[in-house]
């Protein structure tokens, strides 16, 4: 729990605010989604949201157990990545003739994934030196990075199908859902227990 805590103190809760945000936006239906995702006030579809994650996360964290410290920065890469993603391949639904800041700012998905990808690369040598390279780890890891890849994909795929785009909310609620799901995933294939 402390390292959810940390977590959202890092970000300044942003993340979780746009994922409340983009959950009101999509429960207020088409019409009145926009109008939704930018009232500062938090609804009760943005509520439940925030505790269906929190203790979807929980429950990844006390089922991985030992294998904690290796899965967060898997799933945050992942996260990351579920972002980058959405920026690159989908249009930006609020102020079309400015754009977002992230695509202001874009120097491509190559140039922006290198911090992340260096990351993982790190974690990877780690996880192949502590263990023994048999077929079983080395088919866990494939599946581990290919299982994160997949739903850092698919998650902005649906977002951008019930919103028609993306904003800086659903930026946020993309990552923290990615990051959840792979948590799942992670403590699911670590742990089949």
């Amino acid at each position: 729990m402390i390292s959810i805590a940390i977590s959202i103190c890092i970000t300044g809760g942003l993340h979780i605010d746009g994922l409340m945000d983009t959950a009101d936006g999509i429960g207020a239906g088409p019409s009145k989604q926009i109008e939704a995702m930018k009232d500062s006030r938090v609804g009760a579809i943005g509520v439940q949201s925030l505790v269906i994650i929190l203790v979807l996360q929980i429950a990844a964290i006390i089922k991985l157990g030992f294998y904690a410290p290796f899965a967060f920065p898997i799933a945050a890469f992942w996260g990351r990545f579920s972002q980058i993603f959405a920026i690159e391949n989908y249009e930006y639904i609020l102020n079309k003739e400015f754009g977002s800041i992230h695509q202001k700012y874009w120097r491509g998905i190559s140039q922006e994934i290198r911090p992340s990808l260096i990351i993982i690369c790190i974690g990877i040598i780690f996880f192949l030196s502590t263990t023994n390279l048999n077929l079983s780890n080395t088919l866990l890891l494939v599946y581990c990075i290919f299982s994160g890849l997949t739903t850092s994909i698919l998650i902005p795929h649906f977002i951008n199908k019930l919103l028609g785009g993306h904003n800086g909310d659903s930026y946020g609620a993309g990552l923290v859902i990615t990051e959840t799901t792979n948590l799942l995933l992670l403590s699911i294939i670590l742990v089949p227990n």
